[in-house]
Protein backbone atom coordinates (compact mmCIF):
# COMPACT_ATOMS: atom_id res chain seq x y z
CA UNK A 1 0.00 0.00 0.00
CA UNK A 2 1.30 3.44 -1.02
CA UNK A 3 0.08 6.87 0.15
CA UNK A 4 0.54 10.19 -1.65
CA UNK A 5 -0.45 13.78 -0.96
CA UNK A 6 -1.97 15.81 -3.77
CA UNK A 7 -1.66 19.50 -2.80
CA UNK A 8 -3.79 22.29 -4.24
CA UNK A 9 -2.16 25.10 -6.22
CA UNK A 10 -2.91 28.78 -6.51
CA UNK A 11 -1.95 31.15 -9.30
CA UNK A 12 0.08 34.12 -8.12
CA UNK A 13 -0.07 35.33 -11.73
CA UNK A 14 -1.90 34.10 -14.81
CA UNK A 15 -1.46 35.69 -18.23
CA UNK A 16 -2.85 34.61 -21.60
CA UNK A 17 -0.82 35.57 -24.67
CA UNK A 18 -3.08 34.24 -27.41
CA UNK A 19 -4.44 31.08 -29.00
CA UNK A 20 -2.11 28.39 -30.31
CA UNK A 21 -2.48 26.41 -33.55
CA UNK A 22 -3.31 23.30 -31.48
CA UNK A 23 -6.36 25.03 -29.99
CA UNK A 24 -4.85 25.62 -26.56
CA UNK A 25 -4.01 29.07 -25.24
CA UNK A 26 -0.43 30.23 -24.77
CA UNK A 27 -0.08 31.12 -21.10
CA UNK A 28 2.47 32.42 -18.63
CA UNK A 29 1.79 31.62 -14.99
CA UNK A 30 3.48 31.60 -11.63
CA UNK A 31 1.96 28.91 -9.41
CA UNK A 32 2.65 27.69 -5.91
CA UNK A 33 1.30 24.89 -3.74
CA UNK A 34 -0.60 25.26 -0.46
CA UNK A 35 -1.21 22.73 2.29
CA UNK A 36 -4.77 21.86 1.37
CA UNK A 37 -4.47 18.47 -0.23
CA UNK A 38 -6.26 15.30 -1.30
CA UNK A 39 -4.96 11.95 -0.04
CA UNK A 40 -4.43 9.08 -2.48
CA UNK A 41 -3.99 5.47 -1.36
CA UNK A 42 -2.74 2.91 -3.89
CA UNK A 43 -3.22 -0.86 -3.62
CA UNK A 44 -3.28 -3.78 -6.02
CA UNK A 45 -6.45 -4.95 -7.78
CA UNK A 46 -7.38 -8.29 -9.30
CA UNK A 47 -7.98 -8.88 -12.97
CA UNK A 48 -5.86 -6.01 -14.24
CA UNK A 49 -8.57 -3.49 -13.41
CA UNK A 50 -8.15 0.20 -12.59
CA UNK A 51 -10.51 0.88 -9.69
CA UNK A 52 -11.23 4.34 -8.25
CA UNK A 53 -13.02 4.86 -4.93
CA UNK A 54 -13.66 8.46 -3.92
CA UNK A 55 -15.04 10.17 -0.85
CA UNK A 56 -16.73 12.71 -3.17
CA UNK A 57 -19.73 11.38 -5.09
CA UNK A 58 -19.20 13.98 -7.82
CA UNK A 59 -15.81 12.51 -8.76
CA UNK A 60 -16.11 10.06 -11.71
CA UNK A 61 -14.71 6.56 -11.26
CA UNK A 62 -14.07 5.82 -14.93
CA UNK A 63 -11.89 7.09 -17.81
CA UNK A 64 -13.10 10.65 -17.23
CA UNK A 65 -11.04 10.71 -14.03
CA UNK A 66 -7.47 11.99 -14.50
CA UNK A 67 -6.20 9.44 -11.98
CA UNK A 68 -7.57 6.67 -14.18
CA UNK A 69 -5.94 8.28 -17.22
CA UNK A 70 -2.61 8.52 -15.40
CA UNK A 71 -2.65 4.83 -14.47
CA UNK A 72 -3.74 3.78 -17.95
CA UNK A 73 -1.02 5.88 -19.61
CA UNK A 74 1.72 4.63 -17.27
CA UNK A 75 0.72 1.01 -17.87
CA UNK A 76 0.74 1.44 -21.63
CA UNK A 77 4.16 3.11 -21.62
CA UNK A 78 5.82 0.61 -19.28
CA UNK A 79 4.09 -2.65 -20.23
CA UNK A 80 2.73 -3.14 -16.71
CA UNK A 81 -0.48 -5.18 -16.67
CA UNK A 82 -1.18 -5.23 -12.94
CA UNK A 83 -4.47 -3.95 -11.64
CA UNK A 84 -4.58 -1.07 -9.19
CA UNK A 85 -7.08 0.39 -6.73
CA UNK A 86 -7.04 4.09 -5.86
CA UNK A 87 -8.82 5.36 -2.77
CA UNK A 88 -9.18 9.12 -3.03
CA UNK A 89 -9.95 11.21 0.03
CA UNK A 90 -11.01 14.54 -1.47
CA UNK A 91 -10.27 17.71 0.47
CA UNK A 92 -9.70 20.10 -2.46
CA UNK A 93 -13.00 21.47 -3.80
CA UNK A 94 -13.97 20.09 -7.22
CA UNK A 95 -13.84 22.40 -10.27
CA UNK A 96 -12.42 25.21 -8.16
CA UNK A 97 -9.41 26.53 -10.08
CA UNK A 98 -7.07 24.80 -7.60
CA UNK A 99 -5.88 21.96 -9.90
CA UNK A 100 -7.36 19.25 -7.68
CA UNK A 101 -7.84 16.76 -10.51
CA UNK A 102 -4.41 17.50 -11.97
CA UNK A 103 -2.75 17.12 -8.58
CA UNK A 104 -4.54 13.79 -8.06
CA UNK A 105 -3.20 12.59 -11.44
CA UNK A 106 0.32 13.74 -10.51
CA UNK A 107 0.05 11.90 -7.18
CA UNK A 108 -1.04 8.77 -9.07
CA UNK A 109 2.04 8.99 -11.32
CA UNK A 110 4.40 9.48 -8.37
CA UNK A 111 2.72 6.78 -6.32
CA UNK A 112 2.61 4.18 -9.09
CA UNK A 113 6.25 4.89 -9.86
CA UNK A 114 7.01 3.72 -6.31
CA UNK A 115 4.34 1.01 -6.15
CA UNK A 116 5.55 -0.66 -9.34
CA UNK A 117 9.23 0.20 -8.67
CA UNK A 118 9.61 1.80 -12.11
CA UNK A 119 12.51 4.10 -11.21
CA UNK A 120 11.29 6.99 -13.36
CA UNK A 121 12.52 10.52 -12.59
CA UNK A 122 10.20 13.40 -11.80
CA UNK A 123 11.14 14.89 -15.17
CA UNK A 124 9.99 11.71 -16.92
CA UNK A 125 6.77 11.64 -14.90
CA UNK A 126 6.12 15.32 -15.72
CA UNK A 127 6.59 14.59 -19.42
CA UNK A 128 3.96 11.86 -19.19
CA UNK A 129 1.73 14.16 -17.17
CA UNK A 130 1.70 16.73 -19.97
CA UNK A 131 -0.26 14.21 -22.04
CA UNK A 132 -2.99 14.12 -19.38
CA UNK A 133 -3.45 17.83 -18.60
CA UNK A 134 -1.68 21.18 -18.74
CA UNK A 135 -1.37 21.54 -14.93
CA UNK A 136 -0.19 17.97 -14.29
CA UNK A 137 3.56 18.61 -14.91
CA UNK A 138 3.61 21.41 -12.34
CA UNK A 139 1.73 19.22 -9.88
CA UNK A 140 4.24 16.38 -10.33
CA UNK A 141 6.95 18.68 -8.95
CA UNK A 142 4.96 20.87 -6.58
CA UNK A 143 6.63 23.91 -5.06
CA UNK A 144 6.70 27.22 -6.93
CA UNK A 145 7.27 27.58 -10.64
CA UNK A 146 6.92 29.69 -13.76
CA UNK A 147 4.87 27.77 -16.33
CA UNK A 148 4.72 28.56 -20.05
CA UNK A 149 3.43 26.98 -23.25
CA UNK A 150 0.01 25.64 -22.40
CA UNK A 151 1.29 25.33 -18.83
CA UNK A 152 3.50 22.27 -19.26
CA UNK A 153 6.90 23.98 -19.55
CA UNK A 154 8.19 24.43 -16.00
CA UNK A 155 10.95 26.56 -14.51
CA UNK A 156 11.33 26.31 -10.73
CA UNK A 157 11.30 29.44 -8.55
CA UNK A 158 12.01 30.26 -4.89
CA UNK A 159 9.20 29.72 -2.43
CA UNK A 160 7.04 32.76 -1.56
CA UNK A 161 7.50 34.36 1.86
CA UNK A 162 5.60 32.32 4.42
CA UNK A 163 2.07 33.53 5.10
CA UNK A 164 -1.50 32.37 5.59
CA UNK A 165 -3.70 31.72 2.57
CA UNK A 166 -7.49 31.98 2.91
CA UNK A 167 -9.26 29.97 0.20
CA UNK A 168 -12.94 30.59 -0.45
CA UNK A 169 -15.02 28.81 -3.08
CA UNK A 170 -18.56 30.05 -3.78
CA UNK A 171 -21.27 27.48 -4.40
CA UNK A 172 -21.13 27.74 -8.19
CA UNK A 173 -19.51 25.86 -11.04
CA UNK A 174 -17.29 27.51 -13.63
CA UNK A 175 -16.46 26.09 -17.06
CA UNK A 176 -12.82 26.75 -17.95
CA UNK A 177 -13.71 26.42 -21.64
CA UNK A 178 -16.41 29.09 -21.29
CA UNK A 179 -14.04 31.48 -19.51
CA UNK A 180 -11.34 31.13 -22.16
CA UNK A 181 -14.00 31.38 -24.86
CA UNK A 182 -15.10 34.78 -23.54
CA UNK A 183 -11.59 36.07 -22.91
CA UNK A 184 -10.77 39.13 -25.06
CA UNK A 185 -7.02 39.52 -25.50
CA UNK A 186 -7.37 43.11 -26.70
CA UNK A 187 -8.90 44.17 -23.36
CA UNK A 188 -6.60 42.19 -21.07
CA UNK A 189 -4.59 43.89 -18.32
CA UNK A 190 -1.48 41.74 -18.20
CA UNK A 191 0.18 41.06 -14.83
CA UNK A 192 3.81 42.03 -14.33
CA UNK A 193 5.21 38.52 -14.11
CA UNK A 194 8.80 39.81 -14.05
CA UNK A 195 8.03 41.87 -10.95
CA UNK A 196 6.42 38.87 -9.26
CA UNK A 197 9.45 36.73 -10.02
CA UNK A 198 11.76 39.44 -8.64
CA UNK A 199 9.66 39.61 -5.46
CA UNK A 200 9.98 35.83 -5.01
CA UNK A 201 13.75 35.95 -5.45
CA UNK A 202 13.96 38.81 -2.93
CA UNK A 203 11.60 37.20 -0.41
CA UNK A 204 9.54 40.40 -0.62
CA UNK A 205 6.04 39.71 0.77
CA UNK A 206 4.80 43.20 -0.09
CA UNK A 207 6.07 42.76 -3.66
CA UNK A 208 4.22 39.46 -3.96
CA UNK A 209 1.00 41.11 -2.76
CA UNK A 210 1.36 44.10 -5.11
CA UNK A 211 1.97 41.96 -8.18
CA UNK A 212 -0.79 39.37 -7.94
CA UNK A 213 -2.64 39.30 -11.26
CA UNK A 214 -4.97 37.09 -13.31
CA UNK A 215 -6.24 38.12 -16.75
CA UNK A 216 -9.16 35.67 -16.46
CA UNK A 217 -10.48 37.24 -13.25
CA UNK A 218 -12.55 40.01 -14.91
CA UNK A 219 -14.10 37.47 -17.29
CA UNK A 220 -15.21 35.14 -14.52
CA UNK A 221 -16.40 38.04 -12.35
CA UNK A 222 -18.50 39.39 -15.20
CA UNK A 223 -20.18 35.99 -15.60
CA UNK A 224 -20.46 35.20 -11.89
CA UNK A 225 -21.08 38.16 -9.58
CA UNK A 226 -20.54 35.90 -6.56
CA UNK A 227 -16.80 35.87 -7.32
CA UNK A 228 -16.60 39.67 -7.32
CA UNK A 229 -18.60 39.84 -4.08
CA UNK A 230 -16.28 37.30 -2.48
CA UNK A 231 -13.16 39.20 -3.47
CA UNK A 232 -14.63 42.46 -2.18
CA UNK A 233 -15.58 40.81 1.10
CA UNK A 234 -12.16 39.29 1.63
CA UNK A 235 -10.53 42.68 1.05
CA UNK A 236 -12.92 44.38 3.49
CA UNK A 237 -12.27 41.76 6.16
CA UNK A 238 -8.55 42.55 6.06
CA UNK A 239 -6.63 40.31 3.65
CA UNK A 240 -3.35 41.86 2.48
CA UNK A 241 -4.02 40.94 -1.17
CA UNK A 242 -6.76 38.99 -2.94
CA UNK A 243 -6.96 37.20 -6.30
CA UNK A 244 -9.01 34.57 -8.09
CA UNK A 245 -7.09 31.35 -8.80
CA UNK A 246 -7.05 29.83 -12.29
CA UNK A 247 -10.33 30.27 -14.13
CA UNK A 248 -12.12 30.34 -10.78
CA UNK A 249 -14.34 30.41 -8.94
CA UNK A 250 -12.06 30.08 -5.87
CA UNK A 251 -10.71 33.36 -4.49
CA UNK A 252 -7.69 33.43 -2.21
CA UNK A 253 -6.36 36.05 0.17
CA UNK A 254 -2.83 36.39 1.52
CA UNK A 255 -2.53 37.26 5.21
CA UNK A 256 0.73 37.85 7.08
CA UNK A 257 -0.72 38.23 10.59
CA UNK A 258 -2.31 35.16 12.16
CA UNK A 259 -4.51 37.37 14.35
CA UNK A 260 -6.47 38.45 11.26
CA UNK A 261 -7.07 34.93 9.93
CA UNK A 262 -9.99 34.01 12.20
CA UNK A 263 -11.72 37.35 11.54
CA UNK A 264 -11.54 36.85 7.78
CA UNK A 265 -12.65 33.21 7.95
CA UNK A 266 -15.58 34.05 10.25
CA UNK A 267 -16.64 36.92 8.00
CA UNK A 268 -16.59 34.74 4.89
CA UNK A 269 -18.41 31.83 6.51
CA UNK A 270 -21.52 33.95 6.54
CA UNK A 271 -21.96 33.77 2.77
CA UNK A 272 -19.48 31.23 1.41
CA UNK A 273 -19.92 27.46 1.95
CA UNK A 274 -16.26 26.44 1.58
CA UNK A 275 -13.56 28.43 3.39
CA UNK A 276 -10.10 27.09 4.25
CA UNK A 277 -7.25 28.74 6.14
CA UNK A 278 -4.00 27.10 5.02
CA UNK A 279 -0.29 27.83 4.78
CA UNK A 280 1.97 28.27 1.80
CA UNK A 281 4.00 25.18 0.97
CA UNK A 282 6.16 27.01 -1.56
CA UNK A 283 9.00 24.53 -1.80
CA UNK A 284 8.72 21.07 -3.42
CA UNK A 285 6.14 19.21 -1.39
CA UNK A 286 6.73 16.07 0.65
CA UNK A 287 4.43 13.81 -1.31
CA UNK A 288 4.49 10.71 0.86
CA UNK A 289 2.22 10.06 3.80
CA UNK A 290 3.91 6.76 4.72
Amino acid sequence: MIHEKAPAKINLTLDVLGKRPDGYHEVEMIMTTVDLYDRLTIEGAKGGKIVIKSSDRYVPDDRRNLVYQAADLLRRRTGIRDGVTFTLDKRIPVAAGLAGGSSDAAAALRGLNRFWKLGLSLDELAELGAEIGSDVPFCVYGGTAFATGRGEQIRHLPAPPNCWVILAKPDIGVSTADIYGRFDLSRARHPDIGAMEAALHAGDYGGVCRNLGNVLEPVTMDMHKEVAMLKDGMERFGADAVLMSGSGPTVFGLVSQEARVARIVNGLNGFCPEVHAVRMLGGPHSARLD
